[in-house]
């Protein structure tokens, strides 16, 4: 043993650390910002104000319904061989729309490969999420269109692109006021809050003091990993030891996630800094469609979790307290199966890329050398014409 050849050195000084692993913390045992309760009931907090009247919250059910439905037909799309993946949402809808509909038209987005929510209200079209994850294309949406970059999927990469596009709004003179100034946020993962990247991206916007809002949704799972696995703190305290602000909202309260969003990307378009943001949720889902969840969660904690399903929550809110009737709901359910139709046929119907055209897309103008593995390419896939 290492102690044994350092003379003086307690045994115990190199005995392993055992840590310990439990299952995800029951929510009601979190301490968060909520505006509205599984319940449906709205609450106050001294911090934060939902300002926006009930028509904005019909809007908000409505966005998550669609949002939820659309997720439901990828991934059956995925499960009948039409999709090669899909990393579905369900659970997250409020996180995303909460936040999604607090950015402005300046904002800009840098999202993971699950920010379906996010692109939705950004004005993407969901087919160009399908093309990706059928392999047509490598993201078919331009991110100047919408604000809304292409999916990153190495892992909390996009933290940094985020900080850097940030540092680029700094100094575009685009900071400085809380309504028309501009800002950026980030999507990440509980798991990707482990990744080198994320705390890089960290320490360059705290020293930067850099407009942008870091949304870490934590959904207790980095796959198979429990939050346990990835930090002994909750995760928005780490933002204390990079010396910005951060906060803990329930990801399943839309009110709350919009209130909170809202207020840090006041806070960083008026140049005040970032801000790390813990949506405190739960994937009710599979990773992606390739993972099986039964193998390392307990199917308690999924139905415990189903009770503060965040959808559920506003229909009681809109029934119980602002007197919507049953014909706004049957609309929206409507209009979720419209969208989910079109979505399928659109996907159906996507073309298969000519494999050369993925040459067109590496630099804005061809090199030389890219002209030449491109013909080299194409030399070799017509070699195999007219076998078989």
């Amino acid at each position: 043993m290492l102690s044994e050849s350092v003379p003086g050195t307690p045994p115990e000084v190199f005995a392993p650390v055992e840590v310990p692993v439990s299952p995800s913390q029951p929510p009601e045992e979190v301490e968060y910002v909520q505006l509205l309760t599984p319940e449906g009931e709205r609450v106050e907090n001294p911090d934060y104000a939902f300002e926006l009247d009930d028509e904005a919250i019909k809007g908000f059910y409505r966005d998550m319904t669609v949002v939820r439905r659309i997720d439901a037909e990828a991934t059956a799309l995925q499960r009948q061989g039409e999709l090669g993946l899909w990393a579905s949402l369900l659970g997250q809808e409020a996180a995303q729309i909460g936040s999604g509909r607090a950015l402005n038209k300046k904002d800009m987005v840098f999202p993971t490969y699950r920010e379906h929510g996010v692109a939705f209200c950004q004005g993407v079209n969901p087919l160009n999420l399908l093309g990706l994850f059928r392999g047509v294309d490598q993201g078919a949406w331009d991110p100047k269109d919408n604000n809304f970059a292409l999916y990153t999927i190495v892992i909390g990469a996009q933290t940094l692109h985020a900080t850097g596009y940030a540092m680029g709004q700094q100094r575009d003179h685009a900071v400085g006021d809380a309504d028309t100034g501009e800002a950026t946020i980030a999507y990440f993962g509980d798991g990707a809050s482990s990744q080198g990247d994320v705390n890089e991206a960290f320490i360059y916007a705290s020293v930067f003091n850099a407009p942008v809002v870091f949304f870490c949704q934590n959904n207790q799972w980095a796959i198979s990993e429990p939050i346990e696995r990835q930090s002994r703190i909750p995760l928005y305290q780490r933002a204390a030891g990079f010396g910005f602000p951060g906060v803990r909202v329930d990801g399943n309260d839309v009110l709350a996630t919009y209130a909170v969003t809202q207020q840090a990307l006041k806070r960083a378009r008026e140049g005040s800094g970032p801000t790390l943001i813990e949506a405190y949720t739960y994937r009710m889902g599979a990773h992606t469609t390739s993972d099986d969840p039964t193998k390392y969660r307990l199917s308690e904690d999924l139905e415990h979790w189903k009770l503060k399903d965040p959808i559920e929550r506003v229909h009681a809110y809109l029934t119980r307290h602002a007197g919507v009737e049953h014909d706004f709901f049957e609309e929206v359910e409507a209009e979720a199966d419209k969208v989910a139709a079109e979505l399928r046929a659109g996907c159906l119907a996507l073309p298969d890329p000519q494999l050369t055209d993925f040459f067109q897309h590496v630099y804005v103008e061809e090199t030389p050398q890219l002209a030449q593995q491109r013909d080299q390419y194409a030399a070799y896939a017509a070699s195999f014409e007219g076998e078989g």
